[in-house]
């Protein structure tokens, strides 16, 4: 991990959230190469996401309903956390015909 591992008690709520987030995660680590990094991004009051790119450079994410859950579910998932989504990690990103096309279509 690039930051400190959390520090933030949760609820026994938010905990079970975070450990279904984590299993998920992990589920995507293990489809996408084994490994996986994230980036934990503040999207706004009730969510916050995980994106995530796997060893083999595809690319999805999960939404907590919190940054502690968030926070939490990455620590427990085991991914390399990443402070920001630039740099190498994204270049690590491979995007196929499906997303170039739906790019494109936005701006049309």
């Amino acid at each position: 991990m690039t930051t400190e591992e959390t520090t933030a008690v949760l609820s026994p709520r938010d905990e079970k959230r975070a450990q279904r987030i984590a299993k998920n995660v992990k589920a995507f680590a293990a489809a996408h190469g084994g490994s996986a990094d994230g980036v934990v991004e503040y999207v706004g009051k009730i969510a916050t996401r995980i994106a995530l790119v796997g060893a083999d450079g595809q690319w999805g994410d999960q939404v907590a309903p919190s940054m502690a859950v968030a926070e939490r579910a990455v620590e427990l998932s085991g991914v390399t956390k990443h402070d920001s989504f630039e740099g190498e990690l994204g270049l690590k990103v491979k995007t196929g015909a499906y997303e170039w096309k739906r790019m494109a279509g936005i701006q049309i």
